[in-house]
């Protein structure tokens, strides 16, 4: 086995990943080593670089957040995964176990917490070490590259359409139809849900129906939440933000329906006003959403092992990583980006 490998790691917040020859981690009591097949690209990981976030990763690190690979190492006293399994490392890296959060299944929210690809060295490297107790167990007949999205696209829509609580038969926005929506459009679809999406662009809006939208509007247009609320009969049920976008959040709040649920899961830096008066007078809630527990990761991987969801991928290899976060940052990645690690 070699003993050095390939990583991009960020050495300056806002400045270009640099590549670097490590040697690769051995895995102490409690870890374990994965050899990466496949790590998608997040917009999480732009943040993380360009250091936008007021909880920022010591440097340098190693970003993302998606890395599937085979277990080729354990430490002393593992018992949760076996070499051989394929898993994946994803944002939520670690938690305490024993917190209120954690023993309420909260686990993203612990104070101990670690994260993947921002306070753990991540999965634009050639090896990951992991805690087996949080790791991701990828279905049979799932590849790492289509499971690489779902470990946070995946899990963070499927999470976030859950705590909307819009029930079978309702209607749901969706803001934001890239990574984290296109995804979304599938789980709610399969979920049962009534799907309007939303977006800035006319070619993401057309990918939405042909992914099963029942209905799109086009977020620039005047009278974007006029469209929304008459499509949806009144305003949705549930509203899922996944556009790393001010307006979009303002917006979102207009399009939920009396009683409903407007759930933010993008985070662009800054605020944004909230109708007071409206949110009021429709006793309308307004929740955050962080990834998902355990239990949601098994979910979101399941509707896909089912054939139910599927990403749209692009494949490129990790030395091309700067270039796609040029492209992120300009909006002009349709789907999912994986760096693919197999052998060329």
């Amino acid at each position: 086995m070699t003993h050095t490998m390939q990583a991009a790691q960020v050495e300056q917040f806002g400045q270009p990943l640099v590549f670097k020859e490590l040697e690769v981690p051995t895995p102490g009591p409690g870890q374990i080593l994965v050899k990466t097949e496949a790590c998608g690209v997040c917009h999480t990981d732009l943040h993380a670089r360009n250091g936008d976030w007021p909880l920022k990763p010591p440097l340098p690190f190693t970003p993302g957040h998606e890395g599937i690979g085979i277990v080729t190492a354990l430490g002393a006293g593992v018992r949760a995964v076996k070499e051989g399994d394929r898993v994946g490392v994803p944002w939520l890296y670690s938690a305490c176990g024993h917190c209120e959060f954690c023993l309420a299944a909260q686990e993203p929210v612990c104070a101990d917490a670690q994260f993947g690809g921002y306070t753990r060295n991540g999965g634009f490297a050639e090896y990951i070490l992991a805690d087996p107790n949080y790791v991701a167990h990828i279905p049979a007949g799932l590849s790492a590259v289509e499971a690489a999205p779902l470990i946070c696209a995946g899990i963070t829509s499927y999470k976030g359409l859950k705590e909307t609580q819009a029930r079978p038969g309702q209607w749901v926005v969706i803001s934001g139809i890239g990574g984290l929506g296109h995804l979304g459009v599938q789980y709610a679809k399969a979920m049962g849900l009534h799907v309007c999406a939303v977006d800035i662009d006319d070619a993401k809006l057309a990918h939405a129906t042909r992914l099963g939208a029942d209905a799109v509007v086009n977020a620039k247009q005047a009278d974007a939440v006029a469209a929304v609320v008459q499509a949806t009969g009144g305003g949705a049920h549930g509203v899922l933000i996944t556009a790393p976008s001010l307006p979009a959040f303002e917006q979102g709040v207009r399009m939920t329906r009396k009683h409903g649920c407007c759930v933010l899961v993008g985070i662009p830096p800054g605020e944004f006003p909230t109708p007071l008066f409206e949110v009021v007078a429709k006793c309308i809630t307004i929740r955050g959403s962080f990834v998902g527990n355990r239990r949601d990761m098994a979910e979101a991987l399941a509707f896909a092992a089912d054939g139910k969801v599927k990403a749209d991928i692009e494949l490129q290899p990790l030395s091309a990583i700067n270039q796609v976060f040029e492209r992120l940052a300009k909006g002009e990645v349709p789907s999912r980006v994986v760096i693919d690690f197999s052998p060329r």
